[in-house]
């Protein structure tokens, strides 16, 4: 990798550090890991969602490792903390060896205690421009969520309400509180 910009392909090739890195415009962005209530919340929106999507041949469901190519020249590769990709599009394109070409369908963010509101509503913004049909912010410590389906249409919920990932994942929904305990 030169001084200059990175590349998705200079991303790929970085060495194992034990850190996760996103690109944003050509620029390297290392993140710290994630603390325990965040991987936990993580892992019940992964165990919650991964057996129902592949009961009814929905599509893939992706963990924070997974990169996306949401961006060319300059590069941008994000990463969701949970992430959901239809089958009819991983049947068109297959199943790359780099990063995902383009955005995934869902996108899910946990809110860590270093991330500011700021950090959080560009990465919103940059899932939504690239075409995800359904962003979900979950914040641990209000313990709510709120649900972008764009800029304009975004519904906010509580622990008492249903997370329900309508279209995207359809018929799938669960209690946020069970999310959150």
């Amino acid at each position: 990798m030169d001084a200059g910009l990175a590349t998705a392909e200079d991303l790929l090739a970085l060495p194992d550090d034990g850190f996760r890195y996103e690109l944003v415009n050509g620029v390297l962005h290392r993140m710290r890991p994630a603390g325990f209530e965040h991987g936990a919340i993580g892992m019940r929106v992964v165990t919650g969602l991964g057996p129902y999507v592949k009961a009814r041949a929905l599509g893939v469901v992706l963990g924070p490792d997974t990169g996306f190519r949401i961006s060319s020249d300059p590069d941008t590769v994000r990463a969701a903390d949970v992430a959901f990709v239809r089958r009819e599009r991983i049947a068109a394109a297959g199943l790359p060896k780099g990063y995902w070409p383009g955005a995934p369908d869902l996108a899910i963010e946990i809110v860590s205690p270093g991330d500011s509101f700021t950090e959080v509503e560009i990465k919103v913004e940059e899932w939504l421009e690239a075409g995800t049909r359904l962003v979900v912010v979950v914040n641990p410590r209000s313990r709510t969520a709120s649900v972008y389906r764009s800029r304009t249409d975004v519904v906010r919920l509580t622990q008492a309400d249903e997370l329900d990932l309508g279209s995207v994942v359809p018929g799938f929904s669960c209690p946020l509180a069970d999310l959150m305990t």
